[in-house]
């Protein structure tokens, strides 16, 4: 595997800040100073990470982040952000960054959440049991990493399957949104709670018929959510 992170961000100083700490933590760098460079090297190279700036030239972090996605490459990423904003947060993992961090930071935040994201992209929870689950019309087959409903196709980003996938295992129980950053992102994840909430909405999105009134994965307020057998 790579052990090659690449560094996108518009400011020479900035990058060559997170150039140096990153590589003194024993990573090799590659840098990008404009999104279309940095989409470009993404998806014809081989990385272990992508530390990716929100503004930047070309192309902004986020269309980057998604293009990568809907190419079907899962590297983890890590945006950088000016922008002390949640809907800025939420956004970017909705498009499938696995985690966030806001400028002004320390290198050796970065540092950290670097290998956070890593010990976590390294622990599956779906390796443990490669079992496919049906629940109804949805079927998940956690060795493909992919999931059907209906007989239809469904695609996910892996951190989104392994959360379906753990729902999916543990179904009519209610599981809190502590409980689900420990056993689907490792129990020393950084973020926050919210980043259950993003995911469970997208999960939806994708499964439910109507998002409004969820038949698969319920809210159970003041606790956190379930997974169950929709009823007729």
């Amino acid at each position: 595997m790579s052990n090659k992170v690449l560094i996108v961000d518009d400011e020479e100083s900035i990058a060559t800040l997170l150039k140096y700490n990153v590589e003194q933590a024993g990573f090799e760098t590659e840098v990008a100073y404009d999104g279309r460079v940095a989409l470009e090297k993404a998806t014809n190279e081989s990385y272990q990470l992508i530390l990716l700036d929100i503004m930047l030239p070309g192309i902004e972090g986020y269309e980057v982040c998604k293009q990568l996605r809907q190419r079907k490459i899962d590297t983890p990423i890590l945006m950088i952000t000016a922008k002390d904003d949640e809907f800025d947060k939420v956004l970017g993992l909705e498009l499938g960054a696995d985690d966030y961090i806001t400028k002004p930071f320390s290198p050796k935040e970065v540092v950290a959440r670097i290998k956070a994201i890593l010990r976590r992209s390294n622990q599956h929870v779906v390796e443990a049991d490669t079992s496919s689950v049906t629940i109804a019309d949805l079927t998940l087959y956690p060795e493909q990493y992919e999931a059907t409903i209906n007989d239809k196709q469904l695609f996910f980003t892996r951190k989104e399957f392994e959360l379906l996938y753990y729902f999916a295992k543990h179904k009519g129980k209610v599981l809190s949104r502590d409980h689900l950053l420990s056993a689907v992102w490792n129990f020393d994840f950084v973020g926050d709670t919210r980043i259950v909430d993003v995911h469970v909405s997208h999960l939806r999105e994708k499964i439910e018929p109507n998002t409004k009134k969820p038949s698969y994965i319920k809210t159970v307020r003041g606790l956190g959510y379930k997974l169950e057998e929709p009823h007729e």
